[in-house]
């Protein structure tokens, strides 16, 4: 693709973006860009654990009595959604401006989950995707990268999954390493 000219010869595809925020913005857009016409769905996700138990500690506005063993659902669901959109936004905004930058809107989705392997399949099962993109934060041909989640994904997925390298760290050459 030069100059903004598609391939006509490259299928259009659906495209589920997974990220925990170690993907480089320009790349993954300028890829998708290429993969998708634009006017193909793009859906980019995060998975995010929320420490619901911990969430309810923070109970700092509202003092009960200790005899008050009433719990306020709706008040810890808020919490827990404002966790959750937080913490997503902070992982999914960079990339999403860079799409938005070069014409493509994405939709957005901030999945809570505790098992991201499972929770990218649902999500891309759900979208309708035909490709996962995501990053690879460990080195490839490791025994430990087979525990990563996209090397999960990659075993549990029928969807063909794109590897995007993940920022690498300065003074060692290594790859960034971000456990979910």
């Amino acid at each position: 693709m030069h100059g903004g000219l598609r391939d006509p010869n490259l299928h259009r595809v659906r495209i589920l973006i997974a990220t925990t925020g170690v993907l480089s913005p320009g790349p993954v857009a300028e890829l998708t860009q290429r993969l998708n016409s634009g006017d193909d769905r793009v859906v980019v996700m995060t998975v995010i654990r929320v420490p619901r138990s911990f969430l309810d500690a923070l109970d700092d506005d509202v003092r009960r009595s200790f005899l008050d063993d009433t719990k306020d659902e709706s008040d810890a669901e808020a919490k827990a959604a404002s966790y959750l959109e937080e913490r997503g936004k902070r992982a999914v905004d960079p990339i999403v401006a860079a799409l938005q930058a070069i014409g493509i809107e994405p939709d957005v989705r901030y999945v809570e989950g505790d098992d991201p392997t499972e929770a990218i399949i649902n999500t891309a099962e759900d979208v309708g995707a035909e490709l996962v993109m995501m990053g690879a934060t460990k080195r490839l041909f490791t025994e430990e990268a087979w525990r990563s989640v996209s090397a999960r994904v990659m075993d549990k997925s029928h969807l063909p999954v794109l590897l995007v390298p993940g920022s690498r760290i300065e003074d060692t050459q290594e790859m960034a390493i971000i456990e979910p």
